[in-house]
């Protein structure tokens, strides 16, 4: 009887075993023992093969440890009908079952999901030799079930659907915790570059009414006095009216030219200094858009809409500022932007880009239709709203400051309250 008491351990213990190692090796973190083999661990390349054949690994352990649990059940069963009759099958049952429950399962697969990355690093050579020595009949057991599920149609020989990579990649991102500010930057720039291939260049444009161009007929002296009074390095040339671009001039080749001309009588010719024009369609991705910068080893693109029209220019630094946030230099003319005001509002220019409003405070405002805030206004308002009008949507409160013409510059956004109560309006409002 002492003996088979023993034995009944050990199998106790060759089930903790078999559990803790399935619930350690498929809750090891995988970009940890990716990151580990690539430096050489051979124990996080023995995971890894462990893993990517998943069916012999499971296969083994399930075989392994219902081996362990049914002989251990049987030796308790035998020793307990020899001491009680049989009253010892229901004695033996209701044993095991507890012993088996709370040593074999519940103990060591917490322990395994507290510590997996160590624990999966410790276990994966052992585990890698039962799964070696169990293959054979691990693999007759897959192709019994493979021939059970043919029976009802269903078919092994397509590679099971696995979730896309990015939706796996924004998963991680969400999840990745803290909440100060320097954990939600992070987070902000890896969605970001996760979003270069759905957001397109008109979104982040420098619009054409706000782009610094030279008219390529003034005088020289008059041109390189604009580029030198300039924040800008490259700017687009322009000729009987400015949809007609035909350069793009950069400041430290004309500098470079009037500089080597100085003294001389022969005329410079500005145009001739400038680069040809580069043309993209509104429809370009930022990410296509950022591949074609590196390609052609370029910085400036001039963007025009399905009628050929100049819409405006994009930039390299425009789009890595949609990774890494606004970049700014000496030279860079300071805009007016967000400023914060008392109560939790904030007062917003319309140009500002929905994007950045999100990416900033975390909020939540759509930005597939329209990309700035005057532009979503317009679009939830149907109409051109006047000064001192407030419009509720999307659970903010925007109200008109001021307006340009038909152009809304300045707008009051009141985030919803964290309580959930929506701000009440000081005037009458749209509800929309």
């Amino acid at each position: 009887m002492l003996a088979t008491l023993i034995a009944i351990a050990v199998l106790l213990f060759l089930s903790a075993f078999f559990s803790g190692s399935e619930t350690a090796l498929t809750a090891a973190s995988r970009p940890l023992m990716h990151q580990l083999e690539q430096d050489g661990n051979m124990r996080a390349a023995i995971v890894n093969r462990l893993r990517q054949q998943k069916e012999r690994l499971i296969g083994a352990i399930l075989l392994g440890n219902n081996l362990v649990n049914i002989l251990a059940s049987a030796l308790a069963t035998s020793v307990l009908i020899g001491l009680y009759g049989e009253a010892g099958v229901v004695y033996a049952t209701l044993a095991m079952t507890v012993l088996v429950l709370i040593f074999s399962e519940i103990l060591p697969k917490t322990y395994a999901f507290k510590r997996a990355n160590n624990m999966a690093l410790a276990i994966a050579p052992l585990v890698n030799a039962i799964v070696l020595v169990l293959a054979p009949v691990t693999a007759a057991l897959n192709m019994l079930v493979r021939g059970l599920f043919a029976l009802f149609r269903v078919d092994f020989k397509e590679d099971e659907a696995q979730e896309p990579a990015e939706g796996e990649l924004r998963g991680a991102i969400d999840l990745h915790d803290g909440e100060g500010r320097i954990v939600r930057h992070e987070r902000a720039m890896l969605r970001s570059v996760l979003d270069l291939d759905d957001v397109h260049v008109s979104e982040i444009m420098a619009h054409r009414k706000n782009v610094a161009m030279i008219n390529a007929d003034l005088p020289v002296e008059t041109v390189v006095a604009m580029v030198s009074e300039s924040p800008y390095t490259r700017i687009p040339l322009w000729r009987g009216q400015p949809d007609n671009i035909v350069g793009v001039l950069h400041a430290k080749a004309l500098l470079r030219a009037f500089q080597a001309g100085a003294g001389k009588r022969a005329p410079l010719e500005v145009v001739a200094l400038a680069a040809k024009p580069w043309f993209i369609p509104e429809s370009t991705t930022l990410l296509d858009q950022l591949h074609a910068f590196r390609r052609r080893r370029q910085h400036f693109a001039l963007m025009v809409d399905e009628y050929g029209s100049l819409m405006g220019i994009v930039t390299l630094e425009d789009i890595l500022e949609e990774i890494v946030g606004e970049i700014s230099d000496e030279h860079d003319v300071a805009a007016t932007g967000v400023k914060p005001e008392p109560g939790g509002a904030y007062m917003v220019d319309g140009s500002v880009t929905i994007r950045d409003l999100n990416r900033q405070f975390d909020w939540d405002l759509p930005d597939k239709d329209a990309a700035t805030v005057a532009g979503l206004i317009l679009l939830e308002s149907r109409r051109i709203p006047e000064v001192g009008q407030a419009f509720m949507f999307h659970d903010f409160r925007f109200e008109i400051l001021r307006r340009v013409r038909h152009q809304i510059t300045s707008v009051r956004i009141t985030p919803p309250k964290e309580s959930g109560e929506t701000p009440k309006p000081d005037k009458p409002e749209t509800s929309l």
